[in-house]
C-alpha cells in the first residue's frame, strides 16, 4: 500500500505515476500493471502511463462498443453468447478506427501495426444483460414520466429537450438496448503476453481496492478533512491508512467485515468499582462467539467465523 499527498490542482497523470514509481522502488518491483476503472480512461492518462513504461488495464465505456465492435456487428449482428469474449482494438483518441470492418476477423492488437489504437477486450454476460435491461427499463419509465409531466426532475437520460418540450430519445434508447450485457476493457498488454480471460480476471480483482476505498471513506472517516496545512493533512491520511491496514488484517483473520467485528466487540467493557479504598475490576461477560473473534485476533491465525 502506498499513500501520497498532492495539491488539488494537479492532474491525475501528474499524481498516479509518481505514486506507482514510488511503490515500485520501495518494493523493488520492475514490471507493474495499473488496474483502474473507466474514470482513468482519458487519452492523456493512458498516454502518460505508456510513456512511463507502465502496463495498464482500465474499464471501457459502453458508448465505445459500437465503434470497437463495428466489424462484429456487421458480420454477426448484435446477438452474443453468454461469456463470449471479443479481442479487438479501440482508437487511442477520437473516433478514427484502425479496424477495417470490411474484414471479418478482428485485428490482433500490435503497437507497431496499430500505433493509433489500444487493445480492447469486450465480454458479454447474460446475467449482466438482465441487470442492464432492468436498469434501462427504469430509466425509460422515468424519462416517460418526465415527458408526461408526472414527475418534475432534472432532465434524465433518454429525454430530448427542444422548443416544443420534452420527447423520448428513441435512437439513444435503441443503441443502449443493443449494448446490454457488454463490458469493455482497454489495455496496452499484448495478447501473447496476457490472454483476454486474464485481462478480465485482473480487472475484476479491482473490487479489493474499491472495498478499501469505501472502508477508508465510511468506516474510517477519511473525508471530510477539517485541516488545512500539509503536515496535518499527511498526519490525517497516515492515521487513516494505518487503520485501514489494521482493518484489512482483522478482516483477513476473522473473515468478517470490520463493521461487524466492531459491532460485536464494542459492547464488551470492563467495569471498575472503587469502594472503601479498594478497587475491583469486573471483566466483561464474553459469550463463545465473541470469544472466538478475540482468539482469532490474538492468536494471529486466519479462521472463518460465522457472521
Amino acid at each position: 500500500m502506498e499513500i501520497g499527498c498532492y495539491e488539488g490542482n494537479k492532474a491525475e497523470q501528474a499524481t498516479i505515476i509518481p505514486i506507482v514509481k514510488q511503490f515500485q522502488d520501495r518494493h523493488c518491483i520492475e514490471d507493474t500493471v495499473v488496474v483502474a476503472d473507466a474514470g482513468m480512461l482519458s487519452a492523456a492518462n493512458l498516454a502518460a502511463l505508456e510513456e512511463a513504461n507502465l502496463r495498464f488495464i482500465v474499464g471501457s465505456r459502453a458508448a465505445k462498443a459500437p465503434l470497437d465492435l463495428a466489424s462484429h456487428f456487421r458480420w454477426h449482428g448484435d446477438a452474443f453468447a453468454d461469456a463470449q469474449v471479443i479481442d479487438t482494438i479501440t482508437p487511442r483518441t477520437g473516433r478514427r478506427s484502425e479496424n477495417n470492418e470490411a474484414v471479418r476477423a478482428e485485428p490482433v492488437w500490435d503497437p507497431q501495426q496499430h500505433p493509433g489504437s489500444w487493445r480492447a477486450v469486450w465480454a458479454y454476460s447474460a446475467k449482466r444483460a438482465v441487470r442492464d435491461s432492468k436498469t434501462l427499463t427504469l430509466q425509460e419509465n422515468r424519462a416517460r414520466e418526465v415527458i408526461a409531466g408526472e414527475k418534475a426532475a432534472r432532465t434524465p437520460r433518454f429525454v430530448k429537450t427542444s422548443n416544443d418540450g420534452h420527447t423520448l430519445d428513441e435512437a439513444a434508447l435503441a443503441r443502449a438496448r443493443r449494448l446490454v450485457g457488454l463490458k469493455g476493457y482497454v489495455t496496452n498488454i499484448p495478447a501473447g503476453l496476457m490472454p483476454a480471460g486474464e485481462v478480465i480476471g485482473s480487472y475484476h480483482e479491482l473490487w479489493h481496492v474499491e472495498q478499501s476505498f469505501r472502508m477508508s471513506k465510511k468506516d474510517l472517516a477519511a473525508r471530510p478533512m477539517f485541516v488545512r496545512t500539509r503536515d496535518a493533512t499527511e498526519a490525517h491520511l497516515t492515521i487513516v491508512f494505518t487503520a485501514l491496514a489494521l482493518s484489512r488484517e482483522v478482516q483477513n483473520r476473522t473473515g468478517l467485515a470490520i463493521r461487524n467485528v466492531i459491532r460485536q466487540l464494542r459492547p464488551l467493557r470492563s467495569a471498575i468499582i472503587a469502594a472503601n479504598g479498594a478497587t475491583q475490576t469486573i471483566p466483561p461477560q464474553i459469550d463463545p462467539d465473541r470469544q472466538a473473534i478475540i482468539d482469532t485476533l490474538t492468536r494471529g491465525k486466519s479462521q472463518a467465523l460465522s457472521k
